[in-house]
């Protein structure tokens, strides 16, 4: 019940928001507050454990860009093509080759500088560009078992001792009960102490798993919560989760290109590239305003900036491997974590 059905299962006759309960239909306790909960994770996340800004910085722009050039130079040819068979088809197709082939060359020598300033541009306003939250939260709402797999890898050995607890406690606060129905049988006895029973059995099992938060030492035993005393364990197993399955590249670059600020990655996206193309159309500028005049040259070059904008997701994968490699988010989550205090770290996870 705490964790299935993922969705609500049921009839919704009635049915408050954010409660797992329906008059008629029960929904998993932890998926019913996948958004609350992954509201609340990502905000200590992102004050505790890691600044994207800070991630994003150790991405190096040339390395970047020697990674991104071969495919966008191929990308670009597509698209000079296209839009000038659009624009000046009898210009373009009477248009020597070597007049062509000087435009791969100046876009092969320029590409490197227009990907490592776009870069660095990006870096510098990257939350103006990406909401990790806003990823993280929606992706967590869309996918429910994600949180359901966190807790449920993350608390592991936790809920293997709930469930042993059951036996222990049950059993000792069960002799409590059976003394008092033998000196004492009033039909009220069994009920109460049941739910007493019940109660105090699950009180003792989270007081065991969270308290004490510091080590201490009783005799020759140190006392901590089990769940603490795992938390180099714990924070391992949580980055891998959460970066493999929520944060990692790809879905970081969907987010920028489809996420809540795209507009903003977009504008950048186009001013850098028309920069790039301006100096891409240098030679052949004199010959294109005066076939199209003006205005229509400006209209092809805002046409290829479009074009590139629309045509970079398509590209994006290339960078995958060296993103990934660069930002190791994995490794610095699980490190902040298991650097946490006893308190922080159960705060994360809370």
């Amino acid at each position: 019940m705490t964790f299935y059905p993922i969705e609500f299962w049921g009839i919704k006759l009635f049915r408050i928001e954010s409660e797992p309960w329906g008059l008629f239909g029960w929904q998993g306790i932890i998926p019913t507050k996948a958004r609350k909960m992954s509201e609340t994770t990502f905000d200590l996340m992102t004050n505790k454990l890691f600044k994207i800004k800070e991630i994003f910085g150790r991405l190096q722009p040339a390395r970047f860009s020697e990674v991104m050039s071969d495919p966008l130079l191929l990308l670009m040819d597509d698209i000079i093509s296209s839009v000038a068979q659009t624009y000046m088809p009898t210009v373009w197709n009477s248009m020597p080759q070597e007049v062509k082939d000087d435009l791969v060359v100046t876009a092969d020598s320029e590409i490197g500088s227009f990907l490592t300033e776009f870069m660095s541009d990006m870096q510098e306003h990257v939350e103006d560009v990406v909401d990790i939250k806003h990823l993280s939260v929606t992706y967590c709402v869309a996918n429910k078992h994600l949180i359901v797999k966190i807790f449920q890898e993350c608390g592991e050995e936790e809920f293997i001792f709930i469930r042993r607890s059951g036996f222990y406690f049950g059993f000792i606060f069960g002799i409590f009960q059976m003394v008092l129905w033998f000196f004492y049988d009033e039909d009220w006895v069994l009920p109460v102490a049941g739910f007493g029973v019940g109660w105090f059995t699950n009180y003792v099992a989270l007081k065991v798993i969270f308290r004490p938060l510091e080590p201490g030492s009783f005799l020759c035993w140190t006392i901590q919560g089990i769940f603490l005393k795992r938390q180099a364990v714990v924070s391992r197993t949580f980055a891998r989760v959460i970066m493999t399955e929520i944060l990692h590249v790809k879905a970081i670059w969907e987010a920028i290109f489809t996420g809540p600020l795209s507009q903003n990655f977009n504008a950048m996206l186009r001013a850098h590239t028309l920069v790039f193309i301006n100096k891409l159309l240098r030679e052949v500028q004199p010959l294109a305003v005066a076939a199209l005049g003006a205005d229509q040259f400006a209209r092809l070059k805002e046409d290829i900036a479009t074009k590139v904008v629309e045509g970079l997701p398509d590209i994006i994968d290339h960078s995958y491997q060296y993103t990934q490699e660069a930002l190791n988010m994995e490794n610095t989550v699980a490190e902040k974590m298991s650097e946490l205090t006893p308190g922080e770290f159960e705060g994360v996870l809370q």
